[in-house]
């Protein structure tokens, strides 16, 4: 990078950060704008999850950005996604803005330049840029390392530990006993990928997760193409009866879990052998409190039906050389233990933030809409829907990015701040998530990461893509939640006008 001020520096070049960048290039041609990415190329989680079968849990047609079709199955695996990414890139020559290799280690916002200098290493070095508004496009995922549970006894164990997140090119499964500890959308992805390599592989888990296996196809899709309908009308059509279907899906989760629970179980059911014992996939929670994972074809189930795998619930006691002792007493022979017990939480990829001399603790501090954070500057981060696609949200909020700069244009701001007044400072600080509607292991693990919110539509993030389609294109942009300086440090917009 040059010397010269960045309008808009968006980190981060996963799905995220991608649609950030054709946001801004598309629609704020004047602003200088770059994207930095500390891997060596897009795509993120889908370029680091390397593990056998890794593929969406999310339906393209939502999780696909709105401008560019899906023209795939609705279930993609990894590779197909960094083709649909690669092709969105090329298209809208977004790739000059993305420089790989560029890691940040540091923000540091100065209100007399009304700057970001952002410092951030490269194979040659350490450097710094400065921005005049920074786009957190990091996820939430921690892509270095993966979680895993300190269990005892685990050096004692005389065969391979292994975490999905971080799968090595080289290992050997062939006639292994294989032990997969997890219930989520990545211990099904793995059993039925490796189960004909393995002499056997066993699903280990603590509690059941809840899934919804189908056919990985689209019906209404393949009938409009049969048509010769045009793929962005498909997509459009398609897109909106996804988001129509899951959202009466959620709704009916809540209002009618006991009817939920049993269709979800019945589909489960209707793979496995007669008399197989449904413990293994009943969960105690009611459906939506945590993901549910679409699984292809049931091919999980199919799994266990042919008796390549099996699946055991029950709580680890420790693990032993020859495998894992169970709290019943049972021993599971493993050669190959994998771990795929979740993930680490980052807030804004951990890189540390600096206001006028004064480190950010994100704790400390309430979101405002859950994408900018209280009396933060120039700074708005993404992070999306837990019950429907991110990507819906990457698109949202970069309607209202456009929206916002060009409205700071107008008024002469060079700062805008989300404050909070005096009738939200009276209520209690809570957790990011109500942890009774959704309760994760990783976001229970990560909370003390997060920002706080408080009983307030303002200072909260709904996790509702239905309430926020229409609520966020009508924001109001000079409520008093949101405070405007010029570049001199004085206050313009709503609170000059109040003044005067």
């Amino acid at each position: 990078m040059d010397d010269k001020i960045l309008d808009v520096l968006i980190v981060g070049a996963g799905i995220s950060g991608v649609g950030a960048a054709y946001h801004l290039k598309t629609r704020c041609p004047g602003k200088r704008v770059a994207a930095f990415e500390a891997l060596d190329s897009f795509g993120g989680i889908w370029k680091v999850h390397t593990y056998p079968g890794i593929r969406s849990d999310s339906d393209l047609y939502t999780f696909g950005y709105r401008d560019k079709p899906w023209t795939g199955p609705p279930i993609a695996a990894a590779e197909e996604i960094l083709t649909y990414m690669g092709e969105f890139i090329e298209e809208n020559g977004l790739a000059p803005l993305i420089h790989y290799n560029h890691r940040i280690t540091r923000a540091e916002w100065s209100s007399d330049d009304k700057l970001y200098t952002v410092t951030y290493e490269t194979p040659d070095g350490e450097h710094q840029v400065k921005a005049r508004f920074l786009w957190m496009c990091q996820g939430y995922y921690d892509l270095d390392k993966g979680y895993t549970p300190d269990w005892d006894g685990m050096d004692s164990f005389k065969g391979e530990i292994v975490h999905p997140q971080n799968w090595p090119d080289d290992i050997d499964l062939k006639g292994k006993k294989v032990v997969v500890i997890g219930s989520g959308a990545t211990a099904a992805t793995l059993v039925p990928n490796i189960a004909g390599d393995c002499e056997h592989v066993t699903l280990l888990q603590r509690s059941p997760t809840y899934f919804a296996p189908g056919r990985n196809i689209n019906e209404l899709a393949d009938e409009l193409r049969r048509l010769d309908i045009e793929e962005e009308w498909i997509h459009t059509i398609i897109r909106k009866k996804v988001l129509v279907d899951q959202h009466e899906f959620t709704q009916r989760a809540k209002d009618e879990p006991d009817a939920v629970k049993g269709e979800l179980l019945e589909a489960v059911k209707a793979f496995l052998p007669e008399n197989f014992d449904m413990k293994h996939f009943t969960p105690t929670y009611r459906p939506w409190r945590q993901r549910i994972a679409f699984v292809p074809d049931g091919d999980i189930f199919q799994g266990i039906a042919s008796g390549k795998a099996s699946v055991v619930t029950d709580h680890i006691d420790r693990f032993v050389p020859e495998g894992i002792k169970l709290k019943s007493g049972e021993i599971l022979e493993a050669d190959i233990v994998i771990t795929a017990t979740g993930f680490h939480l980052k807030f804004l990829g951990n890189i540390p933030f600096v206001i006028d001399g004064e480190p950010v603790n994100w704790n400390d501090r309430l979101t405002w809409r859950g994408m900018m954070i209280e009396d933060v500057p120039n700074m708005l981060f993404v992070f999306g829907y837990f019950r429907a696609s991110w990507t819906l949200r990457v698109d949202l909020l970069g309607d209202f990015v456009v929206r916002l700069l060009d409205h700071m244009d107008k008024l002469g701001a060079a700062e805008i701040r989300p404050h909070v007044p005096a009738n939200v400072r009276a209520l209690e600080r809570m957790s990011w998530m109500d942890a009774v509607d959704f309760n994760p292991g990783y976001l229970q693990r990560g909370e003390h990461l997060m920002p706080k919110r408080a009983d307030h539509p303002d200072w909260q993030h709904t996790q509702d893509y239905w309430h926020e389609k229409d609520a966020l294109p009508v924001l109001d942009l000079d409520s008093e939640t949101l405070a405007y300086k010029d570049a001199n440090g004085q206050t313009v917009g709503h609170e000059a006008a109040d003044a005067a």
